[in-house]
């Protein structure tokens, strides 16, 4: 009977139509005090930091935040994102700038062989990638076709040295390959393609390729004056090694078939290229974090 009793419901006391009650059943204690700790933590919250809206306003918060602006003038607000952006700010160029300091005073190739500066340039080299050259060059710098080089497959169309990479930053890049619709015919631009696609050992008719040898190296196409005479490229100029299977502007690899991989090298040859152009970052980037992104991106493919 005891039993009985322990397992009966508590009710309110209220009873409707002579057998209808109300259920009491209590919050459990552990949940009633988080609520009331999160109301005192809200309430202290209004009083500390920005929180109403007012006439036009808000409630500033008795909180404060002690920053130095971009003059040198240190000054202490009421808290806000702003002051503490520029108070991280600030924090961050303190602890870097001892890394800065050093860097100032030693070569690329002095930093790259320099474990101590190894984990910075990681870190920091890999914040400045993301910020200015991500968005071509996509994370990790792996590229993007027909738009970006891949950095991290050691295949430098201007020079994979640190003077060069550096120089690459500085100054920016601006490519051309000129166009040669109305030059050549579509026969000689099928023979130009399979003479290209045979360093990649794709099976293109042998005497097609025999044929674009000959007009890659004549004076009617001259692609020899800047792929060079044995199609490796120039790096005074940025044209590409045509024979490493490497490709950023004809997407021969996504073609399944010869003849679409002919296609895609045909495409480029008959409009040229105009759009391979890298802004300058000389006067965006310090010099010293143009050293320090030069072995960043160094570092990416290997080098040379």
């Amino acid at each position: 009977m005891s039993m009985q009793k322990q397992q009966e419901p508590q009710t309110t006391g209220h009873v409707w139509d002579g057998d209808l009650q109300e259920y009491n059943n209590p919050l459990p204690n552990w949940w009633l005090i988080g609520f009331y700790l999160t109301v005192i933590f809200a309430i202290g919250y209004w009083f500390l930091y920005p929180a109403w809206p007012i006439a036009g306003t808000y409630t500033k918060g008795f909180a404060t935040i002690t920053y130095t602006n971009d003059k040198g003038v240190t000054k202490t607000v009421h808290w806000n994102s702003r002051a503490l952006l520029m108070e991280e700010t600030n924090a961050a160029v303190a602890k870097q700038k001892p890394y800065y300091d050093k860097i100032g005073s030693m070569t690329p190739e002095q930093i790259a062989r320099d474990p101590d500066m190894n984990s910075f340039v990681i870190s920091a080299g890999k914040s400045l990638f993301s910020n200015n050259c991500a968005a071509c060059h996509q994370q990790g710098g792996v590229g993007k076709m027909g738009f970006a080089p891949n950095l991290t497959d050691d295949d430098w169309l201007y020079g994979g040295h640190f003077d060069q990479i550096q120089q690459t930053i500085t100054l920016g890049r601006h490519g051309y390959m000129p166009p040669f619709k109305g030059v050549l015919n579509d026969q000689q631009m099928t023979e130009l393609a399979d003479y290209v696609l045979s360093f990649t050992k794709v099976p293109v008719n042998p005497e097609s390729a025999k044929a674009g040898d000959a007009l890659f190296h004549s004076e009617t196409a001259a692609c020899y004056y800047c792929h060079g005479a044995n199609a490796k490229g120039r790096t005074v100029i940025g044209s590409a090694n045509l024979t490493d299977n490497i490709w950023l502007w004809a997407n021969v690899p996504a073609a399944k078939t010869v003849a679409d991989k002919e296609d895609a090298i045909k495409h480029v040859i008959t409009n040229g290229l105009h759009k391979g152009v890298m802004p300058t970052w000389g006067g965006r980037l310090s010099p010293d974090q143009i050293k320090l992104l030069t072995v960043y991106v160094h570092d990416l493919g290997g080098g040379q």
